[in-house]
């Protein structure tokens, strides 16, 4: 299993607005593409991120490499273009790539 992880550090001024975009339009879209299975959005804790912004990881889990590939060739310049048109510097990003090796839960 793949993660796509993007991490967002959201200006406060459009914080309520990008997180019904993400919500309502940007999260079902991807959904749409049947591309990954799970879609997390976690608030990130702490004094990591600059002042007047708040961060967030998006965590989008693929059942492969391929499936991940196929996303990024088939969707995602267009949702990225979307994005950058709504918030330009309002949001800034950075995206990684994690393989999961192994999952550890209590029953």
């Amino acid at each position: 299993m793949i993660i796509y992880n993007v991490t967002s550090n959201v200006d406060d001024s459009i914080h309520d607005r990008w997180m019904a975009w993400m919500m309502e339009d940007h999260i079902p879209k991807i959904m749409e593409t049947g591309k990954f299975y799970k879609i997390k959005i976690v608030k990130v804790l702490g004094d990591h991120h600059q002042p007047g912004t708040t961060t967030y990881s998006v965590q989008y889990t693929a059942d492969s490499r391929e499936k991940l590939e196929e996303y990024y060739k088939e969707h995602s310049p267009q949702l990225r273009a979307e994005a950058r048109e709504l918030f330009g510097e309002s949001v800034l990003q950075f995206r990684t790539e994690l393989e999961i090796v192994q999952e550890f839960k209590m029953i």
